[in-house]
């Protein structure tokens, strides 16, 4: 993985290595608004079809960094028959309940389109996880089958256990059901959760927790999922960190599409370590062993490591 290496604008490869095949095309702006959103999400939409799942980190009450809810606004308005999908939390906060999660929904604004909490009434399906690492099935929330398409539209930022939160940790621990699923995810007893998150299975365990779960819905989907990575207001945190998340110490980057979840992520992290004020979203990352998340895609062919830049204005 080329974790140092500098991006090279207009569609060149920018891995510093010589591979053979095909590279993911990952486009990229450094406008971050609706209509760049809406832009680079026309040029990767193509097997987008009928009932649309827009799988995005609503947040905690008065997070202070969630996308901003107009962007978001004007992009559901492209996509017809969509809806946000969500599902509640493991740990006990803000969505922990459903009366809670829509509660804050209301809170954070997201009021325009329809939210569908996918484990409304802790319902569960489950799915199989083809050549996992530790898992072989995963529960999701119930709604998940409801839906055609999804579009993985991530705020991408840090993460406290992960290290970084781009696409997959997006889906990985997002469309898991809030209990069951979400304690498959972070290997804990779903009958005995400790109420210290900080004593849960982490590093590379983890990574390759999320990396079972990812896979489970990206198999589910098949070409009919995409992923958008949004790099604003990126703290060491979480959204789920709400008003205790750390006050980002970067500048915005940009935002970044592509239909291959790794080559999205890889991209996002190569972004990171390429910008001169990234030392503690980057500390974040190594003290967690985040990069586990990218090789981990990578050994079970969830995505291309060797990806594209392709620049739009």
């Amino acid at each position: 993985m080329a974790n140092n290496q500098a991006p090279v604008i207009g569609s060149k490869n920018v891995t510093g290595e010589n591979y053979k095949g095909t590279a993911a095309k990952v486009y990229f702006t450094k406008v971050i608004d609706s209509a760049h959103l809406i832009k680079l999400y026309n040029k990767i939409n193509e097997n987008i079809y009928g009932k649309v799942a827009v799988k995005l980190h609503t947040g905690e009450k008065h997070g202070p960094n969630i996308l901003p809810r107009d962007m978001v606004k004007d992009f559901m308005a492209q996509v017809p028959n969509s809806a946000i999908v969500e599902c509640n939390t493991l740990y006990q906060g803000d969505r922990f309940t459903t009366e809670g999660h829509r509660d804050t929904l209301k809170v954070n604004g997201w009021t325009f389109c329809d939210v569908d909490i996918m484990d409304e009434n802790e319902e569960t399906v489950t799915l199989p996880v083809r050549n996992g690492f530790h898992l072989k099935e995963v529960a999701m929330g119930a709604h998940l089958t409801n839906y055609d398409s999804m579009i993985v539209l991530t705020h991408a930022k840090g993460h406290a256990m992960g290290g970084f939160g781009g696409s997959m940790k997006n889906i990985a621990i997002g469309c898991a059901s809030g209990h069951l699923g979400k304690a498959q995810v972070h290997g804990v007893d779903p009958n005995n959760v400790p109420e210290n998150y900080l004593v849960w299975p982490m590093k590379e365990y983890f990574m390759e927790l999320m990396a079972d779960s990812a896979a489970a819905t990206c198999q589910y989907f098949g070409k009919h999922i995409v992923f958008i990575n949004v790099m604003r207001r990126l703290s060491v945190d979480c959204d789920c960190a709400g008003v205790t998340a750390a006050e980002p110490t970067m500048k915005d980057i940009g935002i970044i599409a592509s239909t291959d979840i790794l080559a999205a992520d890889q991209a996002f992290i190569d972004m990171v370590y390429n910008a001169a004020d990234s030392h503690d979203l980057k500390e974040r990352i190594e003290s967690r062993v985040g990069m586990r998340q990218l090789s981990a895609m990578a050994e079970k062919g969830l995505g291309n490591p060797q990806y594209e830049i392709i620049e739009i204005d």
